[in-house]
C-alpha cells in the first residue's frame, strides 16, 4: 500500500502531480502529524532492539497488527489519509521494533574467548571521523570472529582504498586480501601502504632510540622518561645521537623533522648475563612511551624494509647493543617467515560465480568481510560465502540499494540471471518487487534528519521545477544525461537552469530569463508540499531497508550449513546511516 509513495521520484513531483495523486491532507497537517507521532525522532534503543527487550519507545506497538494500519490509505483512491497511523506503522515495521537484531555487545561477549585487548593508534589519525568510526568498530568484530573460528586470512570484498584492510592487517596481525574492481582504488591502497611504511621507519627509529635510552638509564639508577617529547632538537642532542643518525637520518628528516630523541648513554652492563639482558630488554619494550608503543603495536615490521646493520661500525657496539641487534634480527626473521600480517590489494570484479582460488593462490580457511559493499556485491558476498567451503564466516555491511538488480522489476529480462534482490526463496515465491526509486528511498537517513540534518529541499525544488521546463518547453520526458551537482555551483535559479540545460545538451539561447523566473514564481508557494512529501519518504525509508536486510538474513537461514546468522547494528546511524551488518558463521562440520 505504501509502495506508490516510495516509488515516486521527486524530480517528477510537479510534472506528475505527486501530491494531488498520493496525499490527501495539506502539507502543514502532514508535518504536524509526523511530529505528533514522534516519527522524526531517533529511536531510543542503541543496539537496534532485541527479541527479548523491544525498545520502550515502541511498547505501545506490541499489541499492533497489520489490520490496525488498514485505514492508513484510502481503498478507492490509494491516497494517504491518516498520517498519524502511517507514522506508527513505519515504526512498527522498523528493525528497532521487530526485535530481529542481535545487540553488538552480545555478539562480542559470545566471541570473546581468550583474546586480549589490543593497543594501537586510533584510525582517526589517518581517516575521517566517519570512516574511523566504521573501521574501528568493524575491525574489532572481525578480529573476534577470526579468533573464534581459528583463522588468520581475511578477504575484504569491495575494499576500496583499503582502510579496513590496512587496519585489520596492522592492528590485528591478520593476512588480508583486499579485492576491488577499480584499478584506481587498488593503486590508492598501494600508495597508502607505501606512506605507512615510511612512517613506520621513522617510528621504528624513535622506538629504538627510546629503548636504548631507557636501558642505559635504568642501569645507572637514573629515572626513565615515560614519554618522548616531540620538540625542536638541539645541536648537542644531534652530536650525542651520531650512531642512530648514520642509520636513520634521512627518514627522520623527511618524516619527523621536529622530533627530538632522548640522550643515549652507552655504559657497559658487564655484570649481567646475556639471558638477563634479553629479559630486561623485553621488559623495557613494554614500558615504551605511549606514542611509540601505539605505533609499534599497529605497524608490523615485516610491512617495511628492515634497516641493514652495515651502516654502523659493529666494532664500536656495546654488548647490550649487540644483543639488541641480535634480538631484532631474530624477531624480523620470525615475522618474515610467518608473513601472517600482510595486506595485498588486488583488482578483480566479483560476481556470484567468482572462483576466489583463481584470484588468491594461497587461499586457506578464511572469512569474508565487506564495508559498504555496493549493490549486488553485498548479495554476491553472501552467495560466495555459502558456496565456498574455505570461507568459515562472513561480516557484510551493504549500501547503495538503488544499484541492486531486481528479478521481478523488468519481467522481460533474462530469467536465469543471478539477482541482487530478492535472495531468499520466500520473497522469490511471492514475486516481490520494490523498484529502483523505492530502493533509492531506502538510502535516505532518518536518523540524520532526526538530529537536524535536514534534506536539501531547495535543490530538490530547483530540480523539480527544471523538469517542468524541460518537458513543457523542450518536450523531453526521458534522458540518459544527468544534471549532477549543478545546484552547489549555481548562484541563482536562472544560473542553475542554464547550467543544467547545457549539461543536458539542450539549447537555452531562445529561453529568456523572464520565462525561467515565471516558472519559479509559479511553483515557489508549493515548496512546502515537496518538503512534506520528502518527510513521508524519509519516515518510510527504514521499512524498505528492513525488507532488503531481512531478505538477506532469510537467505542465510535457508542454508543448511550455517551455524548462526544475524543482523547486528554496528555503527552510529548519524555518523554512518548504513549501519547494519549481516553476520554468519558456518557449522564446523559443514563445508
Amino acid at each position: 500500500r505504501a509502495l506508490p509513495l516510495c516509488r515516486a521520484h521527486t524530480v517528477e513531483f510537479f510534472t506528475r502531480g505527486l501530491w494531488e495523486r498520493l496525499v490527501a491532507p495539506p502539507p502543514d497537517d502532514v508535518i504536524r502529524a509526523l511530529r505528533a507521532a514522534r516519527a522524526l525522532e531517533r529511536p531510543l534503543a542503541a543496539s537496534g532492539g532485541s527479541a527479548a527487550e523491544p525498545c520502550a519507545q515502541f511498547s505501545f506497538l506490541l499489541c499492533a497488527d497489520d489490520d490496525m494500519f488498514s485505514s492508513v490509505f484510502c481503498e478507492n483512491s490509494g491516497k494517504l489519509i491518516n498520517v498519524h497511523l502511517f507514522a506508527l506503522a513505519a515504526k512498527y515495521y522498523s528493525l528497532s521494533n521487530l526485535g530481529v537484531c542481535t545487540p553488538l555487545e552480545d555478539v562480542l561477549e559470545a566471541l570473546k574467548g581468550d583474546s586480549q585487548e589490543e593497543t594501537g593508534i586510533k584510525p582517526d589519525e589517518f581517516m575521517n571521523n566517519k570512516k574511523s568510526h566504521e573501521v574501528q568498530v568493524m575491525s574489532e568484530l572481525v578480529d573476534k570472529i577470526a579468533n573464534y573460528c581459528g583463522i588468520k586470512q581475511v578477504i575484504d570484498i569491495g575494499s576500496g582504498k583499503g582502510y579496513l584492510s590496512s587496519f585489520l592487517s596492522m592492528q590485528y596481525n591478520l593476512k588480508v586480501y583486499g579485492i576491488d574492481s577499480s584499478d584506481s582504488n587498488t593503486s590508492g591502497a598501494h600508495e597508502r601502504n607505501r606512506k605507512l611504511k615510511k612512517h613506520w621507519r621513522a617510528y621504528q627509529s624513535r622506538g629504538r632510540a627510546n629503548l636504548k635510552s631507557q636501558s642505559s638509564e635504568k642501569a645507572n639508577d637514573r629515572p626513565v622518561e615515560s614519554e618522548i617529547k616531540c620538540k625542536t632538537i638541539s645541536e648537542e642532542l644531534l652530536d650525542n645521537t651520531n650512531n642512530l643518525q648514520s642509520q636513520d637520518q634521512m627518514i627522520v628528516q623527511d618524516l619527523v623533522p621536529s622530533c627530538g630523541f632522548a640522550e643515549m648513554a652507552t655504559s657497559k652492563m658487564g655484570t649481567e648475563t646475556e639471558t638477563e639482558l634479553v629479559a630486561q630488554i623485553q621488559s623495557h619494550e613494554s614500558k615504551l612511551s605511549e606514542e611509540v608503543l601505539a605505533v609499534l603495536s599497529v605497524l608490523p615490521a615485516d610491512a617495511v624494509e628492515v634497516f641493514s646493520s652495515s651502516h654502523c661500525n659493529c666494532g664500536e657496539l656495546s654488548e647490550e647493543e649487540k644483543v639488541q641487534r641480535k634480538m631484532t634480527s631474530l624477531k624480523s626473521k620470525a615475522r618474515k617467515s610467518s608473513e601472517s600480517n600482510l595486506y595485498f590489494p588486488l583488482t578483480s570484479c566479483i560476481t556470484a560465480e567468482t572462483e576466489l582460488s583463481d584470484i588468491i593462490t594461497d587461499l586457506e580457511d578464511c572469512m569474508m568481510v565487506g564495508l559498504h559493499t555496493c549493490g549486488d556485491l553485498a548479495a554476491n558476498t553472501l552467495r560466495i560465502f555459502t558456496a565456498k567451503p574455505e570461507i568459515k564466516a562472513v561480516c557484510s555491511v551493504g549500501c547503495c540499494y538503488h544499484l541492486l538488480s531486481e528479478q521481478f522489476e523488468n519481467q522481460e529480462e533474462c530469467c536465469d540471471k543471478v539477482w541482487g534482490f530478492p535472495m531468499c526463496q520466500y520473497l522469490k515465491n511471492k514475486g516481490w518487487c520494490c523498484g529502483r526509486n523505492a530502493r533509492m528511498s531506502a538510502c535516505l537517513a532518518l536518523e540524520r534528519v532526526a538530529v537536524g540534518q535536514m534534506l536539501p529541499t531547495e535543490s530538490l525544488f530547483y530540480r523539480a521545477v527544471l523538469q517542468v521546463i524541460i518537458e513543457e518547453i523542450y518536450g523531453v520526458t526521458k534522458s540518459d544525461r544527468h544534471v549532477g551537482k549543478t545546484f552547489s555551483k549555481s548562484s541563482s535559479f536562472i544560473d542553475y537552469v542554464r547550467r543544467s540545460l547545457k549539461k543536458l545538451e539542450l539549447d537555452d539561447t531562445e529561453l529568456p530569463d523572464s520565462c525561467i523566473m515565471d516558472y519559479y514564481e509559479k511553483y515557489k508557494h508549493r515548496i512546502n508540499e515537496l518538503e512534506a512529501f520528502n518527510m513521508l519518504k524519509v519516515v518510510l525509508a527504514p521499512c524498505i531497508e528492513v525488507l532488503i536486510l531481512l531478505d538477506r538474513l532469510c537467505y542465510l537461514k535457508e542454508q543448511e550449513n550455517i551455524a548462526w546468522s544475524g543482523l547486528v547494528k554496528l555503527f552510529d546511524p548519524v555518523k554512518s546511516p548504513r549501519c547494519y551488518a549481516v553476520i554468519a558463521l558456518k557449522k564446523q562440520s559443514c563445508p
